[in-house]
């Protein structure tokens, strides 16, 4: 009887690009809405260097907390939000998306965004949070942040930038690695 040998739940390599974009996929909103906000940041190596073919997908609640259940969130309308996009990073490892900042979903916790990272080299999908810069209150309240260090703390949290629009930058290993969430469903 031969075992056999696990293969990687995940990989991803340049033919991502012509199989998974579509249109709309970063444009949880439309850009010209008024509340709309621009998440975006850079995917990096452990060098500090951009990662050219990373895909990030995020999934969030709208502005009043709620996550929505629609059926087929590729599929963009103009009108529905979602609560979920794709973005592919560019030549310099940049991603963006226009969406909505996200509502407390327990008033015992921070609003956040999910964030799954996929690109060449990782053997599974890595999980992150991006939280809002702005709103210390639930910041010192949520109860996974309060398991973190304040530099683990300040990782997942956003940076406001002068235009108002929210930067958050992946760095994939080395000294200044993100946070990365394991979740017990999801290993191996």
């Amino acid at each position: 009887m031969s075992s056999v040998m696990p293969t990687p739940g995940q990989t991803i390599g340049p033919f991502f690009h012509y199989a998974l974009p579509f249109e709309f996929d970063r444009e949880l909103v439309a850009r010209e809405q008024p509340d709309a906000v621009r998440l975006h940041g850079y995917v990096l190596d452990g060098d500090g260097h951009g990662i050219q073919d990373a895909m990030i997908e995020i999934r969030q609640a709208d502005a009043s907390g709620h996550v929505p259940e629609v059926p087929g969130s590729l599929r963009r309308d103009g009108a529905s939000f979602t609560g979920w996009g794709r973005s592919s990073t560019d030549p310099t490892g940049h991603y963006w998306f226009s969406t909505l900042e996200p509502g407390q979903t327990d008033p015992d916790s921070a609003p956040f965004i999910a964030v799954t990272v996929f690109a060449r080299g990782l053997l599974n999908r890595l999980f992150t949070r991006i939280y809002l810069p702005d709103d210390e209150a639930s910041l010192s309240i949520d109860p996974f942040l309060s398991g973190l260090d304040e530099q683990e703390r300040q990782a997942m949290t956003a940076i406001r930038e002068p235009d108002g629009h929210l930067r958050f930058d992946i760095r994939l290993q080395g000294p200044d690695q993100s946070v990365f969430l394991t979740y017990p469903r999801h290993a191996g």
